[in-house]
This record gives C-alpha cells, sequence and structure tokens, in this order.
C-alpha cells in the first residue's frame, strides 16, 4: 500500500477503487495511481492531510462525479462513452454524429 499515513478505511477505500479499476481493463500501475490520487483528494476533502490544493476542495467529489457520468446521471453518459458504444456496434457514421445522434444511434440504455 503506497501511505503508511492512511487509516484502514482509507486502505480498504484504495483496495476497492483499484479492484474495480482492474476489472475495467486497466493496467496495474494506471489503477494504483487512479486509486491512490482519488483517496488523497478524499483525505484532503475531509481535512485528513497536511496539505490540499484548491481545486481538491472546491471541485465535485469523486463519488458525485461518478455518479454524473453514470449511464442515468443527470448528464447521461459522455459523449466519448456514447462514441465506444457506437463503435463497439459497428454503427456507420459515427464519427460525425453529435451527442443526441449517438445516444439515438446506441440507444438510452
Amino acid at each position: 500500500m503506497p501511505q503508511q499515513a492512511w487509516s484502514n478505511k482509507r486502505e480498504r477505500q484504495y483496495d476497492h477503487i483499484k479492484e474495480g479499476l482492474k476489472k475495467r481493463g486497466r493496467s496495474e500501475d494506471t489503477a494504483e495511481e487512479i486509486a491512490a490520487r482519488t483517496v488523497n483528494k478524499e483525505r484532503a476533502r475531509a481535512g485528513e492531510s497536511k496539505t490540499r490544493s484548491e481545486t481538491s476542495i472546491s471541485d465535485l467529489s469523486s463519488a458525485r462525479r461518478g455518479g454524473l457520468r453514470s449511464h442515468s446521471g443527470a448528464g447521461g453518459r459522455t459523449k466519448d462513452q456514447l462514441y465506444a458504444e457506437a463503435q463497439r456496434k459497428n454503427i456507420h457514421g459515427r464519427s460525425k454524429m453529435s451527442k443526441a445522434e449517438l445516444e439515438r444511434a446506441v440507444g438510452r440504455g
């Protein structure tokens, strides 16, 4: 585990995020980096770290941002997510489609 200063809760959070990223196809190194950054940001937001950036405390929390990017959140899927799905479904003309057109092409599900 990368940090000795992390509490047991933060260690569990790190492991959970890392494993989730690996299941979704991220490399070990990438998963470790993203998990560590996420945990450190949450520590800064909770006042558990000695230093913190303005962005860490004023930006959307990681959990909230993830919820907004979910398939049913306020903004729905991003254009990149829709494009990737269109690519998997081999939808022709996808590169010239707008976000709304991609949503219709791949279905709202």
